[in-house]
């Protein structure tokens, strides 16, 4: 997972560090487990834009991902290990004993040829997935549910891992990436190990062209706007703009924006960290 820096014989290379790619042993992914991924460049069914920022870059395939992991029963192999457009994470290719193949997130450490598995009863090893029940305290999950049989929600991002810290009757206690600790159902699975490419946050894309490559467009700052635009704008010269906002008016830092009334507040022990 190392990453490759250039000289700077361009401009463009002078900062520029992306991922070597060692890991990658495929460079053609499994037909069947593609799906069409149409672009929308922001705008919704009647053509408005209400995502700005948005549009252009590479046309790309959607990979199906198991998140969900309920193939019991079954050992499964990793054939390849791939690189997904749709995410920083790597993605595995596994083959079931059976004969099914199936997209998952690859854990970090995780090679070809090494042997999967799913479901009540698995070794808490890299790679597999089981109830937090069943894996032993102290230990790096990822892909973890929030409701059993719903499928990975939490740690899904390169390097992205929880740390089961206790339990507690029917609730296991995970501190988050984040470093909010919070309660989850024992009966919700989880895969043992940390999520692939953990330097994805020390890559430096290095010119603009290559963010218009991955469909991002150019954003121009508030402060910068008319009055009419932005609560931000207008002024002489280069004025700070006042407090930072929204292009909404809502307040950009240190505004609260959960709802105090949510459900699931009573699951959060420890808010993350500010």
């Amino acid at each position: 997972m190392a990453l490759r820096k250039f000289k700077p014989v361009t401009p463009g290379q002078r900062n520029k560090a992306i991922s070597a790619f060692e890991e990658i042993t495929c460079s053609v992914p499994e037909k069947s487990l593609l799906a069409p991924l149409p672009c929308s460049g922001g705008r919704n069914n009647q053509g408005k834009m209400t995502m700005r920022y948005i549009g252009g870059g590479h046309k790309k395939m959607y990979r199906i991902i198991d998140f969900l992991r309920n193939k019991d029963n079954y050992t499964a192999t990793v054939k390849t290990i791939e690189y997904d457009p749709n995410r920083s994470a790597r993605i595995a290719l596994v083959v079931y004993a059976d004969g099914e193949k199936r997209y998952i997130i690859a854990p970090n450490g995780i090679k070809v040829g090494q042997v999967i598995a799913s479901g009540a009863g698995v070794a808490p090893e890299v790679g597999n997935a089981l109830p937090l029940s069943e894996i032993p305290l102290g230990t790096n999950v990822h892909n973890i549910e929030l409701v059993p049989g719903q499928g990975a929600a939490m740690a899904r991002s390169a390097g992205c891992y929880a740390t089961l810290a206790a339990r507690e009757g029917n609730h296991a206690i995970l501190r988050l990436p984040s470093g909010e600790t919070r309660m989850v159902l024992t009966a919700c699975r989880a895969t043992v190990g940390e999520v692939s490419n953990p330097d994805h946050n020390l890559e430096s894309h290095g010119k603009a062209g290559r963010r218009r490559w991955l469909g991002r467009r150019p954003r121009n700052r508030g402060v910068v706007m008319n009055p009419v635009d932005h609560p931000m704008g207008g002024g002489e010269g280069r004025a700070s703009g006042g407090h930072p906002r929204s292009r909404k008016g809502l307040i950009a830092k240190g505004y609260k924006t959960r709802n105090p009334k949510k459900t699931t507040k009573k699951f959060i022990i420890e808010r993350r960290s500010k």
